[in-house]
């Protein structure tokens, strides 16, 4: 299962109370598609399956389809917010070779 950090978990809070939407989770999953293979997607959801692998973060519920979640095993979803880049990114041992842009990988 992927794990946030603190400052992504703390964006990703931020973020739902800016959807002002009751029950809102962020789901991670893994497509097919990307430059390299597969390609990550991340957006708000709040029907949760039965099968669905949840954690909490604090305020922050993620959820991960089980297919996903074996590609997502010991990933970090980070937030940085600096001068150079701002954003969430990805860090995943399970990816054996990832684009110039980190959306996708093999």
């Amino acid at each position: 299962m992927i794990t946030l950090t603190d400052n992504a978990a703390t964006k990703v809070k931020e973020l739902i109370e800016k959807e002002g939407e009751q029950g809102l989770a962020l789901r991670v999953a893994v497509r097919p598609g990307g430059c390299s293979g597969f390609s990550y997607e991340m957006f708000f959801d709040t029907e949760i399956d039965n099968e669905d692998v949840t954690s909490d973060f604090g305020e922050v519920k993620v959820v991960v389809d089980p297919s996903s979640a074996q590609l997502l095993e010991g990933a970090t979803l980070d937030y940085t917010d600096s001068l150079e880049q701002a954003g969430f990114s990805i860090k995943n041992p399970n990816a054996q070779r990832s684009c110039g842009c980190g959306q996708s990988f093999s």
